[in-house]
Parts: C-alpha cells; sequence; structure tokens
C-alpha cells in the first residue's frame, strides 16, 4: 500500500483510541512528568538545529534521520559521538532514507532489536524537505519539467506523509513539524490543513501558526511555519511560545506573512496566530552582537594561500576586545554540548578578490545595484591613475573593467547581494550559501567578504562547540537548511511546560 493510501481515511473520520495506545501515552507522559528526560527522534533531521533547541531543553536526543550523508554525520557525531566518517562509504552508512526505511523497522536500524517501535520515543520532531514547497524550488521545477505545474508532482512534497506513517508507529506524546510559509500555499493547497486533518484522525490534537525567528533571539529575521499536535487522550490543547525578543518585522517578511496566511481558512479550527508579546521585551540579537566576538579575519586578503590550507577543524582564538553579553554566551555554553572557551573553529570564507574592495566599501544593507555602483566607481578610479588608460569598449578596457566590476544583470541579482546591517538581525540564511555567500556580507568593512561558516553558524543560533562535517560548501548548505537551536529551544520548553503541566486527574 502506498503511503498516500495509508494516510488516508474518511473524511471526518476520527480513529478510536484502542485502550493499548492510551496506556502506552499515558506511560510516556508519567515518565516526563516524574522528571525523566523525553525522548526525541528527529525526522529530516539536518545536521541537528532541531535537536540541539530540544536537547537545550533537557530532552534526549535517541536519533535524528537524514538522507544528506554530511547532515547525518554532524548529527551523529554531535549528538552521539560517531568518530566522523573518513570516506564517503562511510558517510553513506550514517544516511538514512526514510521512503526506504519502514517505520517498524526503525528499532533495528538504530540497533534495539526486540524493541517496540512505540516504546522509546515520546516526542517525534522535524521538518519535511522545504525545497518543493519555497518558491525557488517551483521555479526550478518550472524550468526542468517546462509544465507550469510540475512542482506538484515533486515527491519531496509528499515526504511528509511518511513523516505521519513515523507519528502512527512511534506513537509520540506530542510532535513538532518545521517548514517554510510557502507549504500553506502550494499550488493553492494549503497543505498544513491537509496534514492536522489526518493527525486529528489519528488521535491527535494538532495547531499551527508562523512564527519568526528573531522574536526569540536569534540573530536573523526568518519566517517560519510550525505545527505542534499532541495526543488527544492527554486533552492537553498545543499551543506556541510568547515572544522574548522585540523586532519590528520588516516589510518583506510581512507580505511573505501576508501571503501565506491568505489561504488559510477564515474559521480554521487548527491555525491560531503567532503570540504576541507581553511584558517588558528584550532588544532583538543584532548582527553586530552576534559576530562582534569572533575572530577578525583578514586573511584572505593578506595571505590567501593561508586560507586555502586551513582547515575547518582549525580552531582560532576569539576576539578580546569585545564585551560578551547574553548571546555570545550562550553560543560559548550550550547545554548539553562541551563548553568553548577560547576558540572555535570553522573560519573558512571564500575567495572572490575581484569583489573584496567591493565589500568593504559598500554601505550597510547594500545590494547588489549598490555594489554595481560601487565596483563601477573602483575601476573609474583606477582608470583614473593609469597614464594611459585603455579605449573605451575595447578589448583591453572590458578585460581591465572585468577585473572589478561583477557581469552579473542587476534585474535578476537586485537582491542575491547584501551587506550585513550592524543594527538589525540578519535576514533568512539558505541552503543557497553552499554555492553564494554574497548574501551575507560582513558588516566589518575592515575584514572586506561574505561571512565564514562559524559566522553563518552564529546568525542561525548554532552554538560554537558544534562541529560541522564536511568541506566549506556541505557546512553552509547544513546551517542554511537547519531550524535555529534558539527558535527550537523556545517551541521546545513551552512543550515540555504544558506536558508537564498535565493532570493524571483529568479524564
Amino acid at each position: 500500500m502506498s503511503v498516500a493510501a495509508k494516510a488516508a481515511v474518511e473524511p471526518g473520520e476520527v480513529w478510536d483510541i484502542a485502550p493499548q495506545t492510551e496506556d502506552v501515552i499515558r506511560a510516556k507522559i508519567f515518565g516526563i512528568r516524574r522528571g525523566t528526560s523525553p525522548r526525541v527522534i528527529d525526522i529530516f533531521s539536518g545536521c541537528g538545529g532541531f535537536s540541539l533547541g530540544f536537547l537545550r531543553a533537557g530532552c534526549e536526543i535517541v536519533a535524528g534521520l537524514d538522507i544528506d550523508p554530511e547532515a547525518a554525520a554532524s548529527h551523529a557525531f554531535n549528538f552521539h559521538g560517531v568518530e566522523v566518517p573518513s570516506n564517503r562509504d562511510e558517510l553513506l552508512q550514517l544516511a538514512a532514507d526514510i521512503t526506504k526505511l519502514a517505520p517498524h523497522y526503525l528499532p533495528a536500524h538504530l540497533g534495539r532489536k526486540g524493541t517496540g517501535s512505540n516504546e522509546f520515543a515520546d516526542i517525534l520532531i522535524g521538518g519535511p524537505p522545504c525545497q518543493a514547497f519555497a518558491r525557488i524550488g517551483r521555479a526550478k521545477l518550472r524550468q526542468v519539467a517546462e509544465h507550469p505545474e510540475a512542482f506538484l508532482l515533486d515527491p519531496r512534497s509528499n515526504l511528509y506523509l511518511r513523516y505521519l506513517d513515523y507519528v502512527r508507529e512511534l506513537l509520540p506524546v506530542a510532535l513538532v513539524m518545521e517548514n517554510v510559509p510557502d507549504i500553506l500555499n502550494f499550488g493553492g493547497r494549503n497543505v498544513p490543513e491537509e496534514i492536522c486533518e489526518t493527525l486529528k484522525q489519528i488521535g491527535y490534537i494538532p495547531r499551527y501558526t508562523l512564527l519568526n525567528a528573531a522574536s526569540y533571539g536569534v540573530p536573523q529575521f526568518r519566517e517560519r511555519f510550525f505545527l505542534v499536535a499532541i495526543h488527544r487522550s492527554l486533552g492537553i490543547e498545543p499551543s506556541f511560545p510568547l515572544p522574548t525578543h522585540h523586532s519590528t518585522i520588516p516589510n518583506g517578511y510581512k507580505y511573505l506573512r501576508a501571503t501565506a496566511l491568505a489561504k488559510v481558512p477564515d474559521h480554521s479550527e487548527y491555525f491560531v496566530p503567532a503570540p504576541a508579546g507581553q511584558g517588558p521585551l528584550k532588544p532583538f540579537v543584532t548582527s553586530r552582537r552576534a559576530l562582534a566576538d569572533l575572530p577578525v579575519i583578514t586573511e584572505h586578503r593578506t595571505d590567501p594561500a593561508l586560507m586555502r590550507r586551513r582547515k575547518m577543524s582549525e580552531r582560532i582564538p576569539y576576539s578580546t576586545y569585545v564585551a560578551l553579553d547574553d548571546f555570545a554566551l550562550t553560543m560559548r555554553d550550550w547545554k548539553g554540548l562541551p563548553k568553548s572557551i577560547a576558540s572555535c573553529d570553522g573560519h573558512l570564507v571564500r575567495l572572490t578578490p575581484r569583489d573584496f574592495e567591493t565589500f568593504a566599501n559598500m554601505k550597510h544593507g547594500g545590494d547588489y545595484p549598490h555594489a554595481l555602483e560601487v565596483a563601477e566607481a573602483i575601476f573609474l578610479r583606477r582608470l583614473s591613475k593609469m597614464d594611459s588608460p585603455p579605449r573605451r569598449n575595447s578589448c583591453e578596457y572590458i578585460s581591465l573593467r572585468s577585473q572589478f566590476v561583477p557581469p552579473y544583470d542587476q534585474e535578476k541579482f537586485k537582491n542575491k547581494w547584501g551587506k550585513l546591517d550592524p543594527k538589525l538581525p540578519a535576514k533568512t540564511l539558505t541552503a543557497h550559501l553552499s554555492r553564494d555567500t554574497y548574501s551575507h556580507i560582513h558588516w566589518d568593512s575592515r575584514q572586506g567578504r561574505a561571512i565564514s561558516v562559524r559566522e553563518a553558524a552564529r546568525l542561525q543560533s548554532f552554538p560554537d562547540s558544534f562541529r560541522f562535517v564536511g568541506a566549506m560548501n556541505a557546512a553552509y548548505r547544513q546551517i542554511g537548511n537547519a531550524v535555529p537551536p534558539l527558535l527550537g529551544y523556545s517551541v521546545a520548553s513551552h512543550l515540555l511546560n504544558l506536558l508537564r503541566a498535565y493532570s493524571f486527574s483529568k479524564p
């Protein structure tokens, strides 16, 4: 039977909760109430951003499943101490394709033969791949398939059905899903409404909303969909954490939210508005605060050979001239991971010498059209200093200009470049960092470069002791695909408070 068929039930039908199912759920909630660390399985875990949030909240991370071999290796190393693989074959052994791994085989896959599949996980978390739901994914699919609705056939968009299979088999007390806002408007469909209908039918109370990471102490504007569901036998109404930080969301993100919410039914049983902040809130974490204590990197200009030789694992001392604030202290001391005291790793940056001077001279918040103006001005200054400048549009002139001015169409690349504003959180980091870090140019003009791997990790709120397996591009991809750990922590803490408040006297 197909995944889709297994997920289907009659419209409006709610499955009865079998006595043995209720016993399993009550046994799990009893353990949580007693103070036992809730056991978490992270499906589509990536390198473990979501897992880090639940770890900090006091959970035990039982396993992370992901098809990306480097991401799977990062998760295995950081949460279970699995030695970093030395070759591609070993990497692939750690990856898990859940389209091929049936849920009832999970105990054997994790080396726990003889254990029932519903016995070793209290909470299920994860974010099914978002590429098919994100607009950029749709555009690429149109180009490949030359069909305006090709994205509806992308198998990645149906992986949430496999996630629901794992819910049925593992019987978690609660589950949390994360995705891009466009999942609310996928080819005219509101996918979360369909997910919630299925969850209700199999015995859960689901609710969903949109949260922005900047409102929870992440130095990044990042709008994301979250769904929380709690087993119906507990009678707990799911809800979402109150913002901890004040953040005025830029208009672009407001538009993104409004566009996504346009497909929410007027009287949805499942959607709840994002919580509003109450009382005095902390100021949002700016990109300056996020990066100021990290090492100053100028080797890309002074000694590029050294930068080429540098390894991801090489540790460099922190800057000592910056007073540490609460964000930096959190990044250096994350519950469940070793404390980072004097140095950290991940100080690799792209070597793009043509653009270093342009980066240095761009204004904060500047985009690609602005970068073109800056680069053109640098080129013209160079011409003015030449005794015999080449004739305009000559081959020599064009060749010289290409050494200073990037060739990209400013209409297509308008938002592809961006220099961080030190007074604001960064804009959204994406997996495209693995191919182009120009979307996040360091605010410190003295350094004149795009952000390093460790700086990207900081903007995503990854702690400094977290190690990314793989080369620079693999690390950028893992970071951009991840749930910001501090946002995951807020969601996790709120959920655990709901579960620990459960009263066994409830019917």
